[in-house]
C-alpha cells in the first residue's frame, strides 16, 4: 500500500516550519530528501563497523568490505548490469562523466573526432568534453530541441559521420523533464559503431533503470537524488571499455603491483577507485535503494506523475504563465516563468510563503540561451510530496502574481 503519511514520517526535515509556514519541499531535481533508515545506517557503519575496507584482516575491516561490497552488489541490480565489476563508485554524476571523458577521450579520441551532445544537457555533460578540447582538437555536435522540449531525432541521426566517436545524452532533462528515447538513440549510434553515456542523474529516482535493455555503454547516476547520501556516484560502464581504458587516479587501492620502474593497476572495478572509498556513502545508498524497492518505483512515478498533472492543469489558469517543457513522454518536473516576474522574485517570495523551489539557468545555460531566457522557476516532486503541498504551491505562486500586478 502506498502510505503517504507514513512515507513523509520517514523524513524528518518534512515537520519543520520555514518563516512560520510548514516547509513544502520541491527542489527535488536537485536533491531529494533523506529517510531516517539512511542516516541511521550512517549512524551504525560509524559506530559498529568503521575501519578500512580491502586492506585489514581485522574483523571491522572485513565487516566494513562486506558491506562496501554489497552496496556494489545492491547498485548492480537497481540498474541490471551484468557484473558488479562494471559498477564503479565515483563522488557523483560528475566526476562520473569527467572520468569518462579524460579516460575514454585519452584512450580513443584524436584531433577532429567528433562528439554528439544535445541541447538540454546538464553542465556536467558539456564542460568535461569543451576540457578534452585543450587536448585534443575535438568538435561537438549538438542536437536541437522542438517548441515542446522534444530532441530532433532527424538532426541527431544526421550529425553522425565518419568522425562521430561518441555520443553523450542525458536520460531525463533536469529542465524540461523529458524522457529521451534514449534506447532508439543507443540503437542507432550503435549501427553506426559509436559508443553512448547516458547521464541519468535525473531519471534513477523516477525511472525504473535496466542498462541491459538500453544496451549503453556508459549509465551514470548520483545518490543523493534518489533518497541517498551526498557525495556518492555511480558509472556504470561495459567490461570491454573498461578494461581498454586508463585509470582515471592514481594512488592507493587501485594497484595491482607498485615501484619506481613500474605500476601495475589492479582488476575491475578497483583499477578506477583510488584512495580510500566512502564506504560508509555507499552502505547508506544500498539502504536507500532499499527503501526506495519497498515503495516501488513504480509506485513513486505514478504518484508523482499525478502529482505533475494536477499541478501543471492548475498552474496554466494563472494569467502570464509559461510552461517550459510539454513533452508527451515528462518526468516530474515543471519550469515555469510568469511574465513581468523575475524567477528570482518569485524563488524569494516563495520562500518566504515556505515552499522551496529553484531559480536560475539550473546549470543548463546553453538551454536557456536556446529558450530565449536567462531562467525559470522550477519544482520538482518527489515520493513524499502531497496534493496539499501541490494546493500551497499553487497558492503562493498567485499571491506572488498579486503582488506585481
Amino acid at each position: 500500500m502506498f502510505d503517504i503519511e507514513k512515507i513523509r514520517a520517514d523524513f524528518p526535515i518534512l515537520s519543520r516550519e520555514i518563516c512560520g509556514k510548514p516547509l513544502v519541499y520541491l527542489d527535488n531535481a536537485a536533491t531529494s530528501q533523506t529517510p531516517s533508515c539512511v542516516f541511521e545506517r550512517i549512524s551504525d557503519t560509524y559506530c559498529r563497523i568503521n575501519a578500512n575496507v580491502h586492506r585489514g584482516v581485522h574483523t571491522l575491516s572485513q565487516e566494513a568490505t562486506d558491506a562496501h561490497e554489497s552496496a556494489r552488489e545492491r547498485v548492480r541490480k537497481f540498474i541490471n548490469a551484468p557484473k558488479s565489476e562494471e559498477v564503479i563508485f565515483t563522488r557523483g554524476t560528475t566526476e562520473s562523466i569527467n572520468l569518462v571523458a579524460s579516460s575514454f577521450g585519452k584512450k580513443y579520441l584524436s584531433d577532429g573526432d567528433e562528439i554528439i551532445l544535445t541541447v538540454m544537457e546538464h553542465h556536467a555533460n558539456i564542460v568535461p568534453w569543451q576540457l578534452l578540447q585543450s587536448d585534443k582538437k575535438i568538435g561537438l555536435r549538438v542536437v536541437p530541441i522542438d517548441e515542446h522540449g522534444v530532441l530532433d531525432q532527424e538532426v541527431y541521426r544526421s550529425l553522425f559521420n565518419e568522425r562521430t566517436r561518441f555520443v553523450s545524452l542525458s536520460h531525463v532533462s533536469n529542465v524540461l523533464g523529458t524522457v529521451n528515447p534514449v534506447k532508439e538513440m543507443i540503437r542507432y549510434a550503435h549501427e553506426k559503431g559509436v559508443p553512448v553515456l547516458i547521464d541519468g542523474a535525473q531519471a534513477a529516482p523516477h525511472l525504473r533503470i535496466d542498462v541491459q535493455d538500453l544496451d549503453a555503454d556508459f549509465y551514470v547516476l548520483s545518490a543523493h537524488k534518489v533518497y541517498g547520501p551526498t557525495g556518492i556516484g555511480v558509472l556504470y560502464g561495459k567490461e570491454k571499455w573498461l578494461n581498454e581504458m586508463p585509470p582515471y587516479q592514481g594512488g592507493g587501492e587501485m594497484i595491482a603491483h607498485v615501484d619506481f620502474e613500474k605500476t601495475t593497476f589492479g582488476n575491475l572495478p578497483f583499477k578506477f577507485e583510488a584512495g580510500t572509498p566512502d564506504y560508509v556513502g555507499t552502505t547508506a545508498f544500498a539502504s536507500a535503494l532499499d527503501y526506495v524497492d519497498r515503495i516501488g518505483l513504480e509506485n513513486i512515478a505514478s504518484h508523482e506523475a499525478g502529482l505533475m498533472k494536477y499541478t501543471t492543469e492548475r498552474l496554466m489558469k494563472i494569467e502570464g504563465m509559461r510552461i517550459f517543457g510539454t513533452a508527451p513522454e515528462k518526468s516530474s518536473v515543471i519550469s515555469f516563468l510568469v511574465d513581468g516576474i523575475h524567477h528570482y522574485d518569485m524563488g524569494m517570495l516563495l520562500d518566504k510563503l515556505g515552499i522551496a523551489v529553484r531559480t536560475g539557468h539550473h546549470c543548463a545555460q546553453p538551454l536557456m540561451t536556446s529558450l530565449g531566457i536567462e531562467g525559470t522557476v522550477r519544482a520538482s516532486f518527489a515520493v513524499y510530496n502531497t496534493q496539499a503541498e501541490a494546493d500551497a504551491f499553487i497558492t503562493a505562486v498567485e499571491k506572488v502574481v498579486k503582488m506585481f500586478k
